[in-house]
């Protein structure tokens, strides 16, 4: 059985939704799939249409030891079962401070199960407390879904020294074996630059003893899709909610990767040139072919609407026959009559004389 923790303690990245369509492409495939939800928020049981509050016997349970893991499995998709989470969930980091072992309760739990089902997958809490540490400790592979962002890369660091601290300390076994970037716009310069910076990190890393030296980037990107986050709404996955969008074309492809282009260990197989421009969709076949129509179309719209509107406008006025304007005749007084020069010189000498006899 693949162990996998989807972890990020920064939240809104996609982690929940990567979780729910991961595993539900997965179980689609005929994988038998088991997730984990250990977050109290419980989103994870939520998306899959799950009440946490009438759920019954969940995670707490099972950290607590309150119930047996295999009573607290429930199916709720052909393939595909869950483990879900309640509101009691907070407490359990306080309920088990004094506890001897407390870090590797779930590990201990999952061995009765590990022969039961193809796949393992823990939706971790968006923090680095007891709870997560307990999903780490679980498993033997890390998936960290990521937006394109600067501060997606301070974040990553924080993650990575988490994750060698429990590897040295906890789970030797533990290793990060894909990066998944979520919400990919490759229109966006800072996509590309957050990705490169990745890239050469993890190809600096490879001849090196840490946990992520055999780490790559996922060929797939999740493309910015709303139907996504319409989906959990519903409870449903974005197979069921939306089949033929781009995030279900996503998530079918990373699932298809996870499952025949990577190691029962979690390490990817090197893919030929010809066999990475199979696979369906990449962002290369996709993305840039589609972006770049998008972008197109959303330019041209303006224009195409004003072009429109400017030729409608004009056969109309050609289709509007052509009519006689009367124009009404309007009387304009005559402009008084000016004097010329000598004219007013006569007027003038006549007032005079007229004035100096009236004095007389």
């Amino acid at each position: 059985m693949r162990t996998i923790a989807v972890l990020n303690q920064k939240g809104g990245v996609g982690k929940t939704t990567s979780t729910v369509n991961m595993a539900a492409g997965l179980a689609r495939m005929g994988r038998k799939v088991a997730v984990i939800d250990m977050d109290p928020q419980a989103h994870l049981t939520i998306h899959l249409g799950v009440n946490p509050e009438t759920a019954g016997a969940g995670i707490y349970e099972v950290l607590t030891k309150s119930a047996d893991i295999n009573e607290t499995l429930t199916e709720v998709r052909e393939n595909l079962y869950l483990i879900g989470a309640n509101i009691n969930l907070v407490g359990a980091e306080s309920e088990l401070v004094s506890v001897v072992g407390r870090e590797i309760i779930l590990r201990e739990a999952i061995e009765t199960i590990r022969d039961d089902y193809d796949y393992l997958i823990i939706d971790c809490a968006p923090s680095l407390g007891l709870l997560t540490l307990n999903g780490l400790a679980a498993v033997n592979e890390v998936f960290i879904p990521l937006q394109p962002h600067f501060l997606a890369l301070q974040g990553f660091g924080k993650l990575l020294q988490t994750v060698s601290l429990v590897s040295k300390r906890i789970n030797p076994a533990l290793r990060v074996s894909g990066i998944l970037f979520c919400m990919y716009d490759k229109r966006v310069t800072l996509s590309s630059e957050v990705k490169a910076d990745i890239e050469n990190f993890l190809e600096n890393a490879r001849e090196t003893n840490t946990p992520w030296s055999d780490a790559a980037i996922l060929p797939i990107f999740v493309r910015r899709n709303i139907k996504l986050a319409e989906a959990p709404s519903y409870g449903q996955t974005i197979f069921e909610y939306e089949p033929e969008c781009n995030g279900s074309f996503d998530y079918a492809a990373i699932a298809e990767y996870v499952d025949k282009k990577m190691t029962k260990d979690g390490k990817h197989i090197k893919l030929l040139t010809e066999e990475v421009t199979n696979i369906e969709p990449t962002v290369e076949e996709i993305t840039e072919g589609q972006a770049a129509e998008e972008v197109i179309t959303e330019q041209a719209a303006p224009q195409a609407v004003t072009e429109n509107i400017v030729e409608e406008t004009i056969a109309e006025v050609e289709d509007t026959p052509q009519q006689a304007v009367n124009v009404p005749i309007v009387e304009v007084p005559a402009a008084p009559s000016v004097n010329t020069p000598s004219e007013i010189e006569t007027i003038v000498s006549k007032d005079l004389n007229t004035s100096e006899n009236s004095s007389s």
